[in-house]
């Protein structure tokens, strides 16, 4: 057969002239409209009715074409008025078979039907020809030509002007409307009056006769025919404006609905304007329209248009662009290197690559903007987030950051967990029963966990949804560590705070209970040695002497405070000396060794390392029974103390002393560590590294 058009109401469609006609199918989304309880009407019973009816002519109207002599064979049998008809009428009888109240399901049966009665109206009319029943062709010319205006502007004007909520965008659409009838009608009066064609470029063996025409309008006929056709083209190209501001305007629920059709009708209008090869990918297209409007009706998988759309407008644009800059690289270095075709190829894939991945997440980020304006763009809740970070305290930052995620996302609800001593929680919204749990990791390090509750009404595709996690994420986890390191520099400063009043209630209770009653005897003591010195000599001497002692005591008492505070060997012989002094005091055998400048260490450090080595000795000497020991004292950019053993180790269920926890402790103090273990060949191992710049600070 032959490759023109047979009548139909897409975009390339004939008329019963043999003309051509411009025009689309119907596109649209609905919103869904509540379900009618009551009985079936009359009315919808019918529409529904003549859907199927329709269907019927469709298909009848198929198989007629198929017998057609090769004479009258002079156009494509698939069209996207076949489809029409198939489809647009079935899925709005569909829509009405469920009580649906909505304007575009009723659009849709009278467009199908329209559609249907141009098809099975074509088909008869050749049929008739070429039987030579040119009569009953003529008549036949008259249900084609008006099922064609009937069902193209219903369906390419009317239909998209009822989407999605069957109400007109405003007030001020009204006049489209009747003009859009008073189209209609004018097209069909022409129809039914067209003058009798010329024999000569008649595309049919035999005119079609037309016994209605009025032959006085042949030198106007075909500029009517002309501008009534623009002016159908430029009704639906106002039609489809008004679903593009709709969209635009509209709210995320709404977007996704009309994105349904409108993404459907967008790919079919690229297949026509591919050429007429592509008629049969545009007829199959047409089919799906009717299915994206019954889609966006019955709201049934709304939301995975915008994964769809996403992914369909990337993947288009990259193809696109990337042949674009290959092909002109490699027409580019072909003439700069004639004769060198591999390298200008190669030139030509690697340019191509290198602009893959930026062009990628700029169209992305395209239509993430179409599709969610600014409230869905990574870009702006990156921003968002970065300020409440940065104005806010981390305390009061982790409940800000929880906000603008929970409105960034678009969820019921968000808590954020911090790990640590004391949890902290901060929840904003309703979670729900099983909320998305997201990990939070700070540099490797899990500092918490991240929960979000079910999609609100403004949800994200789950693609989106998954690519703003990832960009909201790094922020959360920021704000959770600087959390857990506020509360450890506060637990810090409470320890610190609770080791310095218990020394001072310690330094009160010594000089008081010790020092102040050793005193205040002194005192009396002489004031007994004063009164009995003139009358009682010998005694006053035995109270001086007894006095010479109590002094001997105090002055212990004041070294032992003195001690308590620092250690004075620390001032005397300095670290690696008073280690010394510590490993002479008593058995097992120790061993101190030394590397690097000990001489200016701070002072805090001084005293933590003392104290380590101190005690890891005491536990040598009271737990190893070990036969020697080594104290190990090497400085770099921090200070390591070792002390190990050869004792009998461990044990299988060690438990921490309160030697062992002191230890930890002091490490920990000064912002270093200290582990306690197995030493190699047997024994114990304590070591301790204690940052030199935290105790110079």
């Amino acid at each position: 057969m032959s490759t023109r058009a047979r009548p139909h109401s897409g975009a390339v469609t004939g008329t019963a002239d043999g003309g051509r006609h411009g025009d689309a199918p119907g596109r649209g989304a609905d919103m869904p409209a509540p379900a009618d309880d009551r009985p079936a009407s009359p009315l919808r019973l019918a529409a529904v009715a003549l859907s199927v009816v329709a269907f019927g002519l469709t298909v009848a109207g198929f198989v007629i074409a198929l017998g057609l002599p090769p004479e009258w064979d002079s156009i494509s049998i698939v069209t996207p008025d076949f489809a029409c008809g198939l489809t647009f009428p079935l899925v709005g009888a569909f829509l009405l078979a469920r009580r649906s109240r909505s304007a575009p399901a009723w659009l849709m049966c009278a467009g199908g039907i329209g559609c249907a009665v141009n098809y099975f109206g074509g088909a008869m009319m050749y049929r008739s020809g070429a039987d030579g029943a040119l009569a009953a062709a003529g008549l036949y010319r008259y249900a084609a030509g008006i099922g064609w205006v009937v069902g193209g502007c219903l369906l390419a004007v009317v239909l998209p002007l009822y989407s999605p909520d069957g109400r007109l965008p405003s007030r001020r659409w009204r006049p489209m409307v009747v003009l859009t009838g008073v189209v209609m009608t004018a097209e069909a009066v022409r129809t039914v009056v067209r003058p009798t064609p010329p024999a000569e470029n008649y595309p049919l063996p035999r005119i079609i006769p037309n016994p209605l025409a009025i032959d006085a309008l042949a030198p106007y006929h075909q500029p009517i025919q002309r501008g009534l056709l623009a002016l159908i083209m430029a009704l639906a190209v106002l039609s489809l404006l008004s679903l593009a501001l709709r969209f635009r305007r509209a709210g995320p629920v709404l977007r996704r609905q009309i994105a349904w059709p409108l993404s459907a009708f967008a790919v079919y209008i690229v297949c026509m304007l591919a050429g007429e090869g592509w008629i049969a990918a545009a007829t199959v297209w047409t089919g799906l329209i009717p299915v994206a409007i019954a889609f966006s009706v019955l709201r049934h998988r709304l939301y995975g248009i915008d994964t769809v759309i996403s992914r369909a407008f990337v993947a288009a644009g990259l193809v696109a662009a990337v042949s674009v800059v290959y092909f002109g690289a490699g027409a580019l270095t072909g003439l700069v290197l004639s004769g060198y075709d591999r390298i200008g190829g190669l030139a030509a894939a690697l340019f191509a690559g290198v602009v893959f991945h930026p062009l990628r997440h700029m169209l992305r980020r395209l239509v993430d903007r179409l599709m969610y304006g600014t409230h869905g763009d990574p870009a702006a809740l990156a921003a968002r987030l970065a300020y409440e970070v940065g104005e806010a305290e981390p305390v009061n930052a982790l409940a800000a950051v929880a906000s603008v995620v929970k409105d960034g996302l678009s969820v019921t609800g968000v808590a954020v967990e911090v790990r640590g001593q004391g949890t902290r929680r901060v929840e904003t919204g309703l979670l729900g029963p099983s909320p998305r749990t997201v990990p939070l990791i700070w540099h490797g390090e899990p500092v918490g966990r991240l929960f979000l509750g079910a999609p609100g009404p403004r949800r994200f595709a789950a693609a989106h949804n998954d690519r703003l996690i990832t960009v909201a994420t790094p922020y959360v986890a920021d704000v959770a560590h600087a959390v857990m390191t506020t509360a450890d520099l506060q637990r810090s400063r409470e320890r610190i705070l609770t080791a310095r009043e218990e020394e001072r209630r310690r330094l009160r209770r010594d000089l008081h209970d010790g020092l102040g009653h050793a005193l205040t005897d002194m005192a009396m003591t002489i004031n007994m040695a004063r009164i009995s010195l003139r009358t009682a000599p010998a005694s006053a001497d035995l109270l001086l002497s007894e006095l010479r002692g109590g002094m001997d005591s105090v002055g212990q008492e004041i070294r032992e405070l003195v001690y308590g505070l620092r250690p004075p060997t620390l001032d005397e012989l300095g670290l690696a000396g008073a280690v010394r002094a510590l490993a002479a005091g008593g058995p097992p055998e120790v061993t101190v060794e030394t590397e690097g400048d000990l001489s200016d260490l701070p002072a805090a450090v001084e005293v933590a390392a003392y104290r380590i080595a101190q005690e890891g000795l005491t536990n040598v000497r009271r737990h190893a029974a070990a036969r020697s020991a080594t104290v190990s004292l090497r400085r770099g950019e921090s200070l390591t103390v070792r002390v190990q053993d050869d004792g009998h180790g461990l044990g299988e269920g060690p438990r921490s002393g309160v030697g062992l926890i002191s230890m930890r402790e002091r490490a920990a103090e000064l912002g270093g560590t200290c582990v306690i273990g197995p030493a190699p060949g047997g024994g114990t191992a304590v070591e301790a590294v204690l940052p030199i710049s935290i105790g110079r600070m």
